[in-house]
């Protein structure tokens, strides 16, 4: 499986998660959130906004126009700090992230 496949599958895998647990949402943060210069949109947006309203389309978006994906990329350390240790979900998330990081850590992407 190309780097490309993997963090397709990934995406999938952490979309799949936020809903199993009802963490997906229908309606999008307001759109001032989205002109947050903060790393991972912190002062605007919840960490599990960040995931399904950034990263994944932005990724996606990578992959359907086959540019690039990032050299370097771990989001792994803040999720674990910033997802609630109760959090529905909470391991089985980090669990596909860390996969994810790996695609970018191991130098594959």
């Amino acid at each position: 499986m190309t780097p490309e496949q993997q963090v397709a599958a990934y995406l999938n895998e952490i979309e799949q998660v936020l809903k199993k647990y009802d963490l997906w949402r229908t309606a999008a943060p307001d759109a001032a959130a989205f002109t947050s210069v903060e790393p991972f949109c912190v002062d605007t947006m919840h960490a599990l906004e960040w995931l399904q309203w950034i990263l994944i389309p932005r990724m996606r978006a990578l992959l359907d126009a086959q540019r690039p994906l990032p050299g370097s990329f771990a989001i792994v350390p803040y999720y674990e700090m910033a997802l609630e240790a109760d959090l529905s979900g909470r391991t089985e998330l980090l669990l596909v992230l860390n996969r994810l990081d790996a695609v970018f850590t191991d130098g594959q992407a």
